[in-house]
């Protein structure tokens, strides 16, 4: 489990493999902190670290994250958000975050708003039902509240420390990000599918 309090930003070392998946190598600081078999959030997916050394560890990435997020289109030297998984004892300064992506949004426009910036983007449809203004969404592995909502689309307000600290600084219209929302607005709507209706109360005779 996470926060989607990015970490640190690392870069990609290497990349391995072909049809049945591939082995990406991460080179980061916090790679210091793991141990094989541990997870780390990778632009907002949970991976395990499968080799840690020389200031980097590597994670085997299934064709079906690589075609469900982002981390199928990574290139060697791209820069990605990384979280350490939640100890017990951490603050939770973000929201629950799984590192379950649900879909990948659409970077649709870019405004700025004093010292922060509005980032606006195109959601598929069936992540919509799971988002409400205001609430907790994970873009590229970062906790953001959702600050305005339409047809299809959402959009997030990012902070001089967001747009320092994570990749969301150099986000461009265009680009595509991992989002994952509330888990609690899955669980809350998949409850509400299964329920049956209430029957109407039956009038005394």
């Amino acid at each position: 489990m996470f926060t989607g309090i990015v970490s640190e930003l690392g870069t990609v070392g290497a990349i391995e493999g072909g049809g049945e998946g591939v082995r990406l190598r991460i080179e980061a600081a916090l790679a210091s902190e793991l141990e094989r078999g541990d997870s780390v959030a990778v632009d907002g997916a949970c991976l395990t670290a499968a080799e840690v050394s020389g200031g980097a560890f590597e994670a085997d990435v299934m064709n079906q994250t690589l075609e469900l997020t982002t981390l199928g289109g990574l290139s060697q030297g791209d820069p990605v958000n990384l979280e350490l998984a939640l100890r017990a004892s951490d603050r939770l300064g973000g929201h629950v975050v799984q590192g379950h992506v649900d879909g990948v949004g659409t970077v649709t426009s870019i405004a700025g708003d004093g010292f922060a910036r509005r980032l606006k983007l195109e959601l598929p449809d069936d992540l919509l039902p799971y988002v409400v203004e205001r609430g907790s969404i994970a873009i590229a592995g970062t906790s953001l509240t959702v600050s305005a909502l339409g047809g299809n689309w959402i959009e997030v307000s990012l902070v001089p420390e967001t747009l320092g600290g994570t990749t969301l600084g150099d986000a461009a219209e265009g680009d595509r990000l991992n989002v994952e929302c509330d888990v609690l607005a899955r669980y809350v709507r998949r409850q509400a599918s299964v329920m049956s209706p209430l029957e109407p109360e039956s009038e005394a005779d």
